[in-house]
């Protein structure tokens, strides 16, 4: 009876049983859980800025197609990390964290760029892109020209998708400092 606590009314054998069952729901362990939100987070992300550059046919400058490489990065460690054992999956989603807190600087660095706290420094800032083509080695759009997803909202993409990874750095780190369960 170490460890099981029975009911008034159940044996210690059905108290276990009774435990057993409750383990089949919870199948998937939660480090890989939190690898799959992670990746679907990514992915996500990733597809509204696509949505945005092929069918609304918004121009992406260079710095927004830099945003978009944590993610792709955040996806491949999300599915290494679900695919590894707990406390190896866990070091690999710390750095998945680590990775959204790189895109909250490149995106912060973007929105500097586009209130003119500073200059860019990327000369690929300038030139012409066609909607839909495949992008050339100079995008068509100046990194200081902010793209607005939503009509009439004054947040550009690059804001968005900064105060995006800053909230799913702040819920990735807030699942890792908590002590693990075991199982």
């Amino acid at each position: 009876m170490s460890g099981t606590r029975s009911k008034p009314g159940r044996t210690p054998q059905q108290a276990r049983q009774i435990q057993r069952i409750e383990k089949i729901g919870t199948g998937i362990r939660p480090h890989r859980i939190a690898a799959l939100l992670v990746v679907l987070a990514g992915l996500v992300t990733l597809g509204v800025a696509y949505f945005a550059q092929y069918v609304l046919l918004l121009v992406p400058c260079e710095l927004c197609l830099w945003e978009r490489w944590p993610y792709r990065i955040v996806i491949l460690l999300g599915i290494a990390a679900a695919l590894l054992p707990r406390k190896a999956g866990r070091a690999v989603l710390g750095l998945a964290a680590l990775t959204f807190l790189a895109n909250v600087g490149i995106a912060f660095f973007h929105v500097g760029v586009e209130f003119h706290w500073w200059p860019s420094p990327l000369p690929e800032c300038n030139g012409i892109l066609t909607p839909g083509a495949p992008l050339p080695a100079t995008p068509g759009r100046p990194c200081d020209a902010p793209v607005f997803l939503i009509p009439h909202l004054p947040v550009s993409m690059a804001a968005m998708d900064m105060i995006a990874a800053l909230v799913l750095f702040v819920l990735l780190t807030t699942y890792l400092v908590r002590k693990p369960k075991r199982y």
